[in-house]
Protein backbone atom coordinates (compact mmCIF):
# COMPACT_ATOMS: atom_id res chain seq x y z
CA UNK A 1 0.00 0.00 0.00
CA UNK A 2 1.30 3.47 -0.90
CA UNK A 3 1.63 6.56 1.54
CA UNK A 4 -1.21 8.02 -0.82
CA UNK A 5 -3.44 5.08 -0.21
CA UNK A 6 -2.94 5.04 3.53
CA UNK A 7 -3.29 8.57 3.79
CA UNK A 8 -6.76 8.24 1.83
CA UNK A 9 -7.80 5.23 4.33
CA UNK A 10 -7.27 7.38 7.30
CA UNK A 11 -9.26 10.69 5.49
CA UNK A 12 -12.07 8.03 4.85
CA UNK A 13 -11.96 6.67 8.40
CA UNK A 14 -11.95 10.04 10.01
CA UNK A 15 -14.69 11.06 7.69
CA UNK A 16 -17.24 8.25 8.51
CA UNK A 17 -16.11 8.54 12.00
CA UNK A 18 -17.24 12.89 12.02
CA UNK A 19 -20.54 11.77 10.61
CA UNK A 20 -21.38 9.35 13.01
CA UNK A 21 -20.40 11.33 15.95
CA UNK A 22 -22.27 14.10 14.78
CA UNK A 23 -25.21 12.00 13.99
CA UNK A 24 -24.89 9.93 17.92
CA UNK A 25 -24.59 13.94 18.98
CA UNK A 26 -28.33 15.46 17.00
CA UNK A 27 -29.66 11.88 18.10
CA UNK A 28 -28.70 12.60 22.14
CA UNK A 29 -29.56 16.32 22.43
CA UNK A 30 -33.11 15.92 20.46
CA UNK A 31 -34.75 17.24 23.60
CA UNK A 32 -32.34 19.86 24.68
CA UNK A 33 -32.54 21.27 21.29
CA UNK A 34 -35.74 22.19 21.71
CA UNK A 35 -35.17 23.99 24.46
CA UNK A 36 -32.45 25.77 22.86
CA UNK A 37 -32.55 29.27 22.31
CA UNK A 38 -32.68 30.16 18.57
CA UNK A 39 -29.13 31.66 18.40
CA UNK A 40 -28.23 28.18 20.12
CA UNK A 41 -30.65 26.18 16.85
CA UNK A 42 -28.96 28.33 14.52
CA UNK A 43 -25.65 26.74 15.32
CA UNK A 44 -26.39 23.09 15.75
CA UNK A 45 -28.22 23.29 12.07
CA UNK A 46 -25.04 25.68 10.42
CA UNK A 47 -22.50 22.22 12.20
CA UNK A 48 -25.30 19.84 10.57
CA UNK A 49 -25.25 21.34 7.36
CA UNK A 50 -21.27 21.63 7.16
CA UNK A 51 -20.83 18.27 8.45
CA UNK A 52 -22.82 17.07 5.97
CA UNK A 53 -21.68 19.14 3.23
CA UNK A 54 -18.27 17.76 3.80
CA UNK A 55 -19.47 14.11 3.62
CA UNK A 56 -21.60 14.63 0.71
CA UNK A 57 -18.81 16.26 -1.45
CA UNK A 58 -15.84 14.65 0.15
CA UNK A 59 -17.33 11.07 -0.61
CA UNK A 60 -17.24 11.42 -4.72
CA UNK A 61 -13.57 12.68 -4.11
CA UNK A 62 -12.31 9.62 -1.86
CA UNK A 63 -14.02 6.74 -3.95
CA UNK A 64 -13.20 8.17 -7.34
CA UNK A 65 -9.25 8.14 -6.06
CA UNK A 66 -9.42 4.10 -6.58
CA UNK A 67 -12.40 4.00 -9.23
CA UNK A 68 -12.52 4.85 -12.55
CA UNK A 69 -15.51 7.63 -13.42
CA UNK A 70 -18.26 6.10 -15.18
CA UNK A 71 -19.59 9.70 -16.46
CA UNK A 72 -18.89 13.10 -15.23
CA UNK A 73 -21.29 16.23 -14.97
CA UNK A 74 -20.07 17.72 -18.67
CA UNK A 75 -20.40 14.40 -20.70
CA UNK A 76 -24.32 14.24 -18.85
CA UNK A 77 -24.44 17.92 -20.29
CA UNK A 78 -23.95 16.87 -23.37
CA UNK A 79 -25.67 13.42 -24.01
CA UNK A 80 -29.36 14.95 -25.04
CA UNK A 81 -27.70 17.11 -27.81
CA UNK A 82 -25.19 14.93 -28.40
CA UNK A 83 -27.61 11.66 -28.25
CA UNK A 84 -24.93 9.88 -26.33
CA UNK A 85 -21.22 10.89 -25.92
CA UNK A 86 -17.75 8.69 -26.99
CA UNK A 87 -16.18 7.70 -23.75
CA UNK A 88 -13.43 4.96 -22.92
CA UNK A 89 -11.38 4.70 -19.41
CA UNK A 90 -8.07 4.28 -20.43
CA UNK A 91 -5.65 3.33 -17.51
CA UNK A 92 -2.27 5.42 -16.50
CA UNK A 93 -0.58 2.48 -17.95
CA UNK A 94 -2.51 1.76 -21.23
CA UNK A 95 -1.99 5.52 -21.99
CA UNK A 96 0.86 6.88 -24.42
CA UNK A 97 3.96 8.59 -22.85
CA UNK A 98 3.10 11.31 -24.77
CA UNK A 99 -0.40 12.24 -24.12
CA UNK A 100 -0.22 13.46 -20.94
CA UNK A 101 3.26 15.91 -21.34
CA UNK A 102 1.18 16.73 -24.40
CA UNK A 103 -1.81 18.28 -21.79
CA UNK A 104 -0.01 19.49 -19.44
CA UNK A 105 2.70 22.03 -21.92
CA UNK A 106 -0.47 22.68 -23.57
CA UNK A 107 -2.97 23.84 -20.43
CA UNK A 108 -0.93 23.84 -17.01
CA UNK A 109 3.17 23.73 -17.15
CA UNK A 110 3.20 23.85 -13.43
CA UNK A 111 1.06 21.02 -12.91
CA UNK A 112 3.70 19.09 -11.01
CA UNK A 113 4.95 21.90 -8.58
CA UNK A 114 1.81 23.78 -7.45
CA UNK A 115 -0.85 22.52 -5.11
CA UNK A 116 -4.05 22.99 -7.39
CA UNK A 117 -3.95 26.96 -7.87
CA UNK A 118 -1.47 28.78 -10.25
CA UNK A 119 -0.98 31.82 -8.72
CA UNK A 120 1.58 33.12 -11.03
CA UNK A 121 -0.76 32.05 -13.22
CA UNK A 122 -3.64 34.23 -11.56
CA UNK A 123 -1.46 37.20 -11.06
CA UNK A 124 -0.67 37.48 -15.06
CA UNK A 125 -4.38 36.96 -15.73
CA UNK A 126 -5.38 39.88 -13.30
CA UNK A 127 -2.44 42.06 -14.94
CA UNK A 128 -3.68 41.72 -18.28
CA UNK A 129 -7.26 42.21 -17.62
CA UNK A 130 -6.19 45.51 -15.81
CA UNK A 131 -4.27 46.61 -19.38
CA UNK A 132 -7.54 45.78 -21.12
CA UNK A 133 -6.02 42.61 -23.18
CA UNK A 134 -7.71 39.63 -23.98
CA UNK A 135 -8.40 37.59 -20.80
CA UNK A 136 -5.98 34.34 -20.34
CA UNK A 137 -7.35 31.09 -18.62
CA UNK A 138 -5.11 30.42 -15.12
CA UNK A 139 -7.22 27.70 -14.84
CA UNK A 140 -4.94 24.36 -13.46
CA UNK A 141 -5.41 21.46 -14.66
CA UNK A 142 -6.71 20.19 -11.27
CA UNK A 143 -9.58 22.79 -11.35
CA UNK A 144 -10.26 21.50 -14.94
CA UNK A 145 -10.90 17.76 -13.31
CA UNK A 146 -13.04 19.06 -10.49
CA UNK A 147 -15.23 21.68 -12.71
CA UNK A 148 -14.93 18.63 -15.66
CA UNK A 149 -16.32 16.18 -13.27
CA UNK A 150 -18.77 17.62 -10.66
CA UNK A 151 -19.55 21.45 -12.18
CA UNK A 152 -21.74 22.86 -14.85
CA UNK A 153 -19.76 25.87 -17.50
CA UNK A 154 -19.64 29.71 -16.53
CA UNK A 155 -18.23 31.50 -14.88
CA UNK A 156 -20.67 32.50 -11.72
CA UNK A 157 -18.79 32.63 -7.82
CA UNK A 158 -20.97 29.78 -7.04
CA UNK A 159 -19.59 27.82 -9.67
CA UNK A 160 -15.95 29.56 -8.83
CA UNK A 161 -16.42 28.73 -5.26
CA UNK A 162 -17.37 25.30 -5.52
CA UNK A 163 -14.64 24.31 -7.97
CA UNK A 164 -12.11 25.91 -5.24
CA UNK A 165 -13.13 23.87 -2.97
CA UNK A 166 -13.44 20.49 -4.80
CA UNK A 167 -9.60 21.38 -6.23
CA UNK A 168 -8.41 21.12 -2.68
CA UNK A 169 -10.34 18.21 -1.92
CA UNK A 170 -8.73 16.78 -5.27
CA UNK A 171 -5.34 17.85 -4.20
CA UNK A 172 -5.02 16.68 -0.50
CA UNK A 173 -7.02 12.84 -1.35
CA UNK A 174 -4.82 12.42 -4.70
CA UNK A 175 -1.98 12.29 -6.09
CA UNK A 176 -0.95 14.14 -9.24
CA UNK A 177 -0.81 11.08 -11.10
CA UNK A 178 -4.37 10.36 -10.75
CA UNK A 179 -5.59 14.06 -11.05
CA UNK A 180 -3.15 14.04 -14.40
CA UNK A 181 -4.98 10.33 -15.33
CA UNK A 182 -8.37 11.38 -14.35
CA UNK A 183 -7.98 14.84 -16.70
CA UNK A 184 -6.53 12.99 -19.77
CA UNK A 185 -9.60 10.67 -19.45
CA UNK A 186 -12.36 12.83 -19.01
CA UNK A 187 -11.36 16.04 -21.09
CA UNK A 188 -13.76 17.44 -23.76
CA UNK A 189 -11.62 16.51 -27.04
CA UNK A 190 -14.43 17.17 -29.64
CA UNK A 191 -18.08 18.39 -29.51
CA UNK A 192 -19.14 14.99 -28.47
CA UNK A 193 -15.89 13.12 -27.35
CA UNK A 194 -14.62 12.93 -23.93
CA UNK A 195 -10.81 11.46 -23.21
CA UNK A 196 -7.85 10.66 -25.24
CA UNK A 197 -8.78 6.73 -25.51
CA UNK A 198 -12.42 7.30 -27.17
CA UNK A 199 -10.34 10.25 -29.41
CA UNK A 200 -7.44 7.97 -30.72
CA UNK A 201 -9.95 5.59 -32.27
CA UNK A 202 -12.56 8.10 -33.44
CA UNK A 203 -9.77 10.72 -35.29
CA UNK A 204 -6.59 8.63 -35.60
CA UNK A 205 -8.23 4.87 -35.91
CA UNK A 206 -5.72 3.78 -33.43
CA UNK A 207 -5.29 3.24 -29.33
CA UNK A 208 -4.74 5.56 -27.00
CA UNK A 209 -1.22 3.73 -25.95
CA UNK A 210 -0.12 4.13 -29.49
CA UNK A 211 -0.47 7.92 -29.88
CA UNK A 212 2.89 9.72 -30.81
CA UNK A 213 4.12 12.78 -29.98
CA UNK A 214 2.11 14.48 -33.12
CA UNK A 215 -0.95 13.43 -32.41
CA UNK A 216 -0.89 13.87 -29.05
CA UNK A 217 -0.12 17.23 -29.13
CA UNK A 218 -3.31 17.74 -31.99
CA UNK A 219 -5.50 16.54 -29.44
CA UNK A 220 -3.90 18.78 -26.34
CA UNK A 221 -4.81 21.58 -29.20
CA UNK A 222 -8.16 21.54 -29.27
CA UNK A 223 -8.81 21.70 -25.47
CA UNK A 224 -9.71 25.84 -25.22
CA UNK A 225 -12.43 24.77 -27.16
CA UNK A 226 -13.23 21.73 -27.87
CA UNK A 227 -16.67 22.17 -29.48
CA UNK A 228 -15.36 24.44 -32.34
CA UNK A 229 -11.58 23.26 -32.72
CA UNK A 230 -11.18 19.79 -34.34
CA UNK A 231 -8.22 17.17 -34.09
CA UNK A 232 -9.98 15.19 -36.92
CA UNK A 233 -9.93 18.72 -39.30
CA UNK A 234 -7.38 20.85 -38.24
CA UNK A 235 -7.39 24.32 -38.90
CA UNK A 236 -4.27 26.60 -39.61
CA UNK A 237 -4.85 27.70 -35.49
CA UNK A 238 -5.26 24.43 -34.56
CA UNK A 239 -1.67 23.60 -36.71
CA UNK A 240 0.26 26.15 -34.81
CA UNK A 241 -1.30 25.25 -31.36
CA UNK A 242 0.23 21.74 -31.88
CA UNK A 243 3.30 22.70 -33.41
CA UNK A 244 3.77 25.04 -30.09
CA UNK A 245 2.47 21.84 -28.15
CA UNK A 246 5.15 20.10 -29.49
CA UNK A 247 8.04 22.52 -28.72
CA UNK A 248 6.98 22.82 -25.28
CA UNK A 249 6.90 19.26 -24.73
CA UNK A 250 11.30 19.24 -26.10
CA UNK A 251 11.37 22.84 -23.52
CA UNK A 252 10.11 20.62 -20.18
CA UNK A 253 12.42 17.43 -20.74
CA UNK A 254 9.62 15.32 -22.27
CA UNK A 255 7.48 12.16 -20.20
CA UNK A 256 10.12 12.60 -17.37
CA UNK A 257 8.61 16.13 -16.34
CA UNK A 258 5.13 14.82 -15.31
CA UNK A 259 6.54 11.66 -14.03
CA UNK A 260 9.20 13.53 -11.54
CA UNK A 261 6.50 15.46 -10.22
CA UNK A 262 4.48 12.06 -9.24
Amino acid sequence: MSLADAVAGVVLLALAVLVLVVLRARWRRRESYRRRGRFGRLIVLAASFVAVFVAATWLPVLVLRFVPPLTSSFMLQRMVPCRGVAYDWVSWDELSPHTPIAFVAAEDQRFPQHHGFDFEAIKKALDEAERGRRRRGASTISQQVAKNLFLWPGRSWLRKGLEAWWTVLLEVTWPKRRILEVYVNVAQLGPCTFGAGAAARQFFGQDAADLGPWESALLAAVLPNPERLRADAPSGYVRGRQSWIQRQVRSLGGAGYVEAGN
